[in-house]
């Protein structure tokens, strides 16, 4: 988290603009200066310079929903940052989801996350990788997995155990993904057709 922020510009103060970390969505904006930086990245937890209370003031410390730090970025002007958090319970003092009274529901972009982790195995295996042995035993393993959990959630769509077809969604998905990757093909390269095929 090396970076070179503007202080300056507004009194010692700068943008945070509050970003969840899986959903993606901006949870809400405040404002830091050294000190909240430097608390936010020692502690973990998402902290602000409340201008109305003139102190510091950590997310959460009176409702309980904190907010765990996972990255800082800096924008290309130095003087605004993007937090991006998981937030423990509803980001709003008025009890919403976020202060934009936006639904923060959905998890769909760690979908991103588990991407990234797939391609890592790719490039940097290790023996107690379950990924990365998939692909060191090809394409055809790695594309007869994807048929395999095809049909396991198949057999369980016809039963009505939730947990088991959740279980099989998720394998599903996930050799899906990892075929994609040894193929060599972005997830937004499908989406790419699936837009096209919606604009018909």
């Amino acid at each position: 988290m090396d970076m070179n922020i503007d202080f300056k510009k507004m009194d010692g103060l700068v943008p945070a603009i509050v970003q969840d970390a899986i959903s993606g969505k901006v949870l809400m904006q405040g404002y830091m200066n050294e000190e909240a930086l430097t608390k936010t990245k020692e502690s973990g937890m998402v902290t602000f310079f409340s201008r109305s209370k003139n102190r510091l003031w950590t997310k959460g410390e009176t409702s309980g929903n904190f907010m765990e730090l996972v990255s800082i970025a800096v924008d290309c002007d130095g003087d605004s940052l993007l937090v991006k958090a998981n937030p423990k319970g509803p980001t709003c003092h008025t009890g919403a989801d976020t202060c934009f009274n936006e639904g923060n529901s959905s998890k769909t972009g760690f979908i991103d996350q588990l991407r990234a982790i797939i391609k890592d195995r790719k490039n940097n295996p290790t023996d107690q990788s379950y990924t990365a042995s998939l692909f060191a035993k090809g394409i055809n393993k790695v594309a007869q997995k994807v048929g395999e959990e095809a049909v396991e959630i198949v057999i369980e769509a016809k039963d009505d155990n939730k947990e088991l077809f959740m279980g099989e969604a998720a394998d599903l998905l996930y050799h899906y993904l990892v075929l994609l990757e040894a193929k060599g093909y972005e997830l937004d390269e499908v989406m790419d057709v699936l837009i096209e095929r919606h604009k018909k």
